[in-house]
């Protein structure tokens, strides 16, 4: 028997697991880039009305930041620059999640050395979990070459589209096997792996926003910048394919290199030893529940610290632009001009915080069902304590946690921006109030998380769903022309757009009173069902 025995057995098995996942995943990516290359077409049906709307995009750099450079006017421009960097971070976390869910998760749950006991090889499990993650996104690079070349877009500019959704996709298999082999626990290692993705994006938006600034060097660091460097439609970049095949060979290589010096179930990095005798403060489940979250509490207050900081350096030449052309000022004189701009720019630049905010707070949400399912929480709840007691130690951070990394977005971005401009005690208060105004619909989304632990907890990770779905409704629902009653459904499409809008109430406490009725429902959930159900 060698070592990869039994991984063709192991593909097929994944494969009638995540027939679903991956079917979804794939569906609705190449879905995005095809739909957003036909709305494009019948949006923007001339060469005049392209170029006019790329004179306004292309010079903004807070625009460049958020969604990439854009190199010309085509149809295919267009759509590399509205869903490349939105599909390359969504294929990077599929490609996270299903990595960690066949190699490292399989260990935890021991199911590993179940199958370790037959006729399968060592390496056969991370080598059935990488063919079947990058098997995926080459389907998924071919259908979205397939409809692109369909809808009339250059062959060449949809090869490059299709190679560069599958390469992020295989960089990112690579480097979640890698990150795979590093912990003993499931969360650890998709907390790496999807790190990973997110200083990929930072690195990309802070060379990209940064460009004129000399920080553009940056983007070179990043697989989700070498998506927008190897420029599908605008004389590819072909070369740039190699950085990426370079990358997830190196990181495929590391990943069985680690693996063979570690022993199954355990990480590269073992667990430090605990004290001889257990804090005052773990006493009790709320003590416990901040041991336990206190790691990603800082992490995530860190990364929305740094894009705080981006976010505030560059939006001094947001406006800039507008000088360049007497047209473009016309039109955003309605706006308010330059200053209208620049709250409109904060707007959304809080809006996108907010997103990852709720990414934290589901985390931490679902901390909960991890502990639940690694039959901890059982023995916390042998004791005295009451299982809302023990339930609610773990959501009083995934309500607060949001709070405090939105605060601190805010507060260095406002910082940031007033230094520039020498009004640090005018910014700081208007940005701050910018990203609190978000919390409400954060807080949606956290009951949304704890009403599926309650109620349907073998489908809480469907929280992840709904929340790709509210991100993909607000960036790209208005260009692939949804009905409006659909984009309503997302709670962050309800806030007022501070400092752009003027501040209304009722739609925050609307919000705020779904949450918390998502979050009593869900309680109640819990309380009736069993635990470990």
């Amino acid at each position: 028997m060698t070592t990869f025995t039994g991984t063709w057995h192991l593909i097929r098995f994944i494969l009638r697991r995540d027939r679903f996942r991956l079917l979804v995943w794939i569906l609705v990516l190449s879905s995005l880039a095809v739909g957003t290359a036909s709305a494009f077409i019948s949006l923007y049906p001339n060469e005049a009305e392209r170029q006019m709307l790329v004179k306004t995009i292309g010079s903004n750099p807070a625009i460049v930041a958020f969604l990439g450079p854009i190199y010309g006017s085509s149809v295919g421009n267009l759509t590399v620059w509205r869903v490349g960097v939105i599909g390359s971070v969504l294929i990077g976390v599929m490609a996270a999640l299903t990595m960690i869910r066949h190699t490292r998760e399989e260990e935890e749950t021991g199911r590993r050395e179940l199958l370790g006991a037959t006729v399968v090889g060592r390496n056969a499990p991370l080598t059935a979990s990488l063919i079947v993650t990058a098997s995926a996104g080459l389907i998924l690079g071919a259908l979205c070459t397939a409809g692109l070349i369909g809808l009339g877009l250059p062959t060449p500019g949809s090869i490059a589209f299709g190679m560069g959704y599958a390469a992020i996709a295989i960089v990112f298999a690579g480097l979640s096997g890698v990150a795979a082999q590093l912990t003993q626990g499931a969360g650890a290692a998709k907390g790496i792996a999807i790190g990973m993705v997110g200083a990929s994006f930072v690195l990309r938006l802070a060379g990209d926003g940064g460009s004129e600034s000399g920080l553009g060097w940056m983007s070179w660091l990043s697989p989700i910048g070498w998506f927008t460097q190897l420029r599908p439609y605008a004389e590819e970049r072909w070369p740039v394919l190699l950085l990426s095949a370079g990358l997830a060979l190196l990181a495929t290589a590391g990943a069985f290199w680690l693996a063979s010096r570690r022993d199954v179930g355990a990480g590269i990095v073992q667990p430090r030893l605990g004290a001889g005798s257990a804090s005052p403060r773990l006493g009790s489940p709320l003590g416990l529940a901040w041991r336990l979250h206190r790691p990603a509490l800082l992490g995530w207050g860190l990364g929305l610290a740094f894009l705080g900081l981006v976010y505030g350096g560059i939006a001094d030449s947001v406006g800039g632009f507008l000088t360049d052309s007497p047209q473009l000022a016309e039109i955003f004189e309605q706006l308010g001009g330059e200053a209208g701009i620049t709250a409109a720019y904060f707007a959304t630049a809080m809006g996108i915080l907010a997103i990852i905010a709720s990414a934290y707070a589901i985390r931490t949400a679902l901390r909960a069902r991890v502990e639940e399912e690694s039959l901890r929480a059982d023995s916390v709840l042998a004791t005295a304590t009451p299982r809302i007691r023990w339930a609610n130690s773990h959501f009083i951070f995934a309500i607060l946690g949001p709070v405090l990394i939105l605060a601190v977005a805010g507060l260095v971005a406002g910082a940031v921006y007033g230094v520039i401009i020498g009004d640090v005690g005018g910014q700081v208060p208007r940005v701050l109030e910018a990203a609190m105004i978000q919390i409400p619909a954060v807080w949606v989304v956290v009951g949304i998380s704890v009403a599926l632990f309650g109620l349907a907890p073998r489908y809480s990770d469907a929280s992840w769903g709904v929340l790709v779905a509210f991100f993909l409704l607000g960036m790209l629902g208005r260009i692939l022309q949804f009905p409006q009653w659909t984009l309503d459904l997302s709670p962050f499409s309800h806030i007022p757009a501070l400092p752009a809008d003027d501040l209304t109430i009722l739609p925050l406490v609307v919000l705020s009173a779904i949450a918390l009725a998502l979050i009593v429902i869900g309680l109640a959930g819990f309380q009736r069902r069993d635990v470990g159900a």
